[in-house]
């Protein structure tokens, strides 16, 4: 069981989406940041999209997914026309319910032929949400056609890496950066998820 504090948590994001925005997004001019409706999967977005804004100077603009409003977010997201699109679900929503509506959304991006660049956030992806989504044939045939990024994290290494994905043969990872966090951050998310301090942290 985690041993972090509420505000550790949210903190924590914060520090991962100081990166996303810095690293992840840098390339793009224009980025469409999904989050769903709890603390801690907006302080993941609004710490990338400043991160993104200061590093690059670009557009940024923060889509909130509920339940039932997919189709209507996906409209929106056709609409702003962005280069890229960053995928946040998880937080304090049950997991459940994080994997429908990331679902659900996937599909209606699909039939809205939204074209951009997808970045899915480590903890959908942990949770097994991609593997329920790409069940769905549009998704998966939509997800074939479209530059599909995740991020995720070497604990034991401090390091964060980005992976391409690709879903010809159902779904492979190809690591293509690995990207350096503080020891602040490893520490952090070695607590929440494992309990533990790492021993490079403390020399």
């Amino acid at each position: 069981m985690a041993k972090t504090t509420f505000a550790e948590e949210v903190y924590l994001r914060a520090l991962t989406g100081r990166l996303v925005g810095e690293d992840l997004l840098a390339s793009y001019n224009e980025v469409a940041v999904v989050s769903m409706k709890n603390i801690i999967c907006c302080s993941t977005a609004t710490a990338a999209e400043s991160a993104f804004i200061s590093q690059t100077g670009g557009k940024a603009w923060h889509f909130i997914v509920e339940k039932g409003n997919e189709k209507e977010v996906a409209e929106q997201l056709k609409e702003y026309d962005g280069d890229a699109i960053l995928l946040l679900f998880g937080g304090e929503t049950p997991v459940e319910k994080a994997k429908e509506m990331f679902s659900k959304l996937l599909e209606e991006m699909a039939l809205h032929e939204i074209l951009a660049d997808i970045i899915i956030h480590v903890h959908i992806f942990a949770a097994g949400g991609l593997d329920e989504a790409i069940k769905n044939e549009k998704i998966k045939e939509y997800l074939k056609e479209r530059n599909v990024y995740l991020y995720t994290f070497d604990l034991d290494n401090g390091l964060m890496l980005v992976h391409e994905m690709e879903f010809n043969d159902g779904m492979k990872l190809h690591r293509i950066a690995e990207l350096p966090i503080t020891c602040e951050h490893a520490n952090l998310l070695n607590k929440s998820l494992r309990d533990k301090k790492i021993a490079w942290v403390e020399a």
